[in-house]
């Protein structure tokens, strides 16, 4: 039986009213997969004043058109793993969406290194093993909604495309680093898993971020006034770039949507000002949750691999990320990277840290989901010791020998001898009496093996 409940409409939009039929928006599709677990918004157009109903799981829920444009939001589902229907009426008008489950959403944004599918994308090297994965990608409960491409100067309510299930024949185009996220999940969890793909390549994140949250930020001012110098000055810049664009043209019409979380892969085209990206990427996790209506919407924040061109100050402005802000992790790619590529093919890797971030950070899965994290440091005579956080079972040297740490007394560094005593690592060189400063990985291409013994690397870091 169907509980039947009309709720008020309270919505703002600043588009034309004039609209003939009904018409959810394009996220409302066959497929599609419904956010487990929470209060589901659903919306679209109509005529004006008309009153529209949705039925889905056992739901009837109501509302009346206002400016064209309807709202209704479901009650918290539980899992569903068999196509449904969900009927949406108003009048005469009937849409009938196929196919939909219930499970975990998850928004995979950045640049190019997430929207880099599975598939060749010559001249950049294949994905390792894609061929393989490709023919094994047998997978129903794994969708994906693919976001087109669209820089806007002003916000737009929609976009058109559609949801597409897991397959040999479908995987190709789907995010690589999204598709080893999703199925790692799947994996562990059992339960259908929805991506939606809203990514591009060669874009600051302060075009993903709203115009109003960046102005509303005074420590932004600076990075404001520069915005035109900066992206004329970049290599690549893609038509029509504007600060805000993609937030416009690739964020705004997915909102309100119900996810579970963001995992954001970004930071090339803010490496060369990467003292103010701490302040940028914290505006937009601020921002998009705001957006999003989840004030502690999970962040997953990949960082930065080894890359000739990719100094070390970007992979620490994302861990200084992680360190000051809730419900954030990093996936650390020390391991994934190509010296002379920016687009590295070790994906796997990054989807499966991925899978087990969420699961410590979003699920309550206990155990390890972190490399192990600087904490303090502590300086004796000739040494220098160090204290990490998330050093799970014991932190251990891969492959031998412990490298990649350098030490300083204020004249020059120098690499050190390292010597794990469980969580802690004491550091000495012979060329330095009395150090006071440590690094570690820190270079454009750093050579490094700390780990956790639940195999997960390290953060390059220093102390300043």
């Amino acid at each position: 039986m169907f509980r039947s409940l009309i709720i008020p409409l309270v919505f703002v939009a600043c588009f034309s009213n004039a609209y003939a039929t009904l018409k959810p928006v394009s996220l409302f599709t066959d497929h599609m997969v419904l956010q487990k677990g929470v209060a589901v918004p659903v919306w679209g157009t109509a005529d004006e004043g008309a009153l529209v109903t949705v039925q889905f799981n056992g739901q009837s829920v109501s509302a009346k058109t206002l400016q064209g444009k309807w709202m209704v939001s479901l009650q918290p589902l539980p899992y569903v793993s068999s196509g449904q229907e969900m009927t949406i009426y108003s009048g005469i008008d009937t849409v009938h969406i196929q196919d939909v489950l219930v499970g975990e959403v998850w928004l995979c944004s950045g640049q190019s290194n997430m929207e880099r599918q599975l598939g060749p994308r010559p001249p950049q090297q294949p994905i390792y093993n894609w061929e393989q994965e490709r023919d094994a990608a047998n997978y129903p409960l794994i969708r994906e909604y693919y976001v087109p491409l669209k820089y806007s100067k002003e916000t737009i309510p929609d976009v058109n495309n559609h949801w597409t299930v897991c397959s040999p024949q479908t995987v190709s185009d789907f995010t690589a680093v999204g598709y080893f996220f999703a199925k790692n999940l799947y994996a562990k969890m059992q339960v259908p898993v929805g991506i939606i793909f809203s990514a591009f390549g060669g874009t600051p994140a302060e075009d993903w971020t709203s115009v109003a949250a960046l102005e509303a930020n005074p420590k932004l001012k600076e990075m404001i006034g520069n915005y035109a110098k900066t992206i004329a000055s970049a290599g690549w810049k893609p038509q029509g770039q504007c600060m805000g664009g993609l937030f416009n043209g690739m964020i705004y019409p997915l909102l309100p949507y119900a996810i579970k979380g963001v995992a954001w892969y970004q930071g090339e085209s803010n490496s060369d000002r990467a003292e103010q990206y701490p302040e940028i990427l914290t505006t937009l996790i601020r921002n998009w949750r705001m957006e999003f209506k989840q004030p502690e919407l999970p962040f997953l924040i990949v960082q930065i691999a080894p890359h000739k061109g990719m100094r070390p100050e970007i992979r620490e402005a994302q861990f200084l990320v992680v360190k000051n802000v809730r419900k954030t992790a990093l996936i650390v790619t020390t391991d994934c990277g190509d010296s002379a590529d920016i687009h590295p093919p070790h994906k796997q890797p990054v989807g499966e840290r991925l899978a087990i971030a969420a699961g410590g950070v979003v699920y309550g899965v206990k155990g390890e989901y972190s490399g192990p994290v600087f904490e303090k440091f502590s300086q004796g005579k000739d040494e220098i010791t160090v204290s990490f956080s998330h050093a799970g079972k014991g932190l251990v040297a891969k492959g031998g020998k412990l490298t990649g740490f350098e030490i300083s007394n204020g004249e020059g560094y120098y690499p050190a001898e390292a010597v794990i005593h469980g969580n802690k690592i004491t550091l000495s060189s012979e060329h330095v009496l009395h150090p006071t400063w440590v690094r570690y990985g820190w270079s454009n291409v750093p050579v490094v093996n700390l780990y956790n013994q639940e195999g997960l690397p390290a953060s390059p870091f220093r102390n300043k």
